[in-house]
């Protein structure tokens, strides 16, 4: 058990030492194309380090995103998805 603690405390503080940008949001980065490119770009170079950053989290969701809209896929709600399902 003290194992698992010491892990996750070092996980924790390797995490906190990584770089100083402010996080931002899946819809800022849907409006703000250039951002968002060199943040997809600089998450791929290195994604051993940064994949799990808020930030390459929420760019790349917003690639994908904006990826299904120009497809012309529909972007469902899983709240939305359920009611229809009990309604009918």
């Amino acid at each position: 058990m003290k194992r698992i603690a010491l892990v996750i405390f070092i996980l924790a503080g390797v995490a906190g030492c990584g770089e100083k940008t402010p996080v931002q949001t899946v819809e800022w980065y849907k409006e703000h194309d250039p951002e968002r490119a060199a943040m997809v770009k600089k998450c791929r170079e290195n994604p051993g380090k940064l994949a799990a950053s808020a930030n390459c989290i929420n760019a790349e969701k917003a690639q994908g995103e904006k990826d299904l809209a120009r497809r012309g896929h529909l972007q469902l709600d899983a709240k939305d998805f359920s009611k229809q399902l009990r309604e009918e």
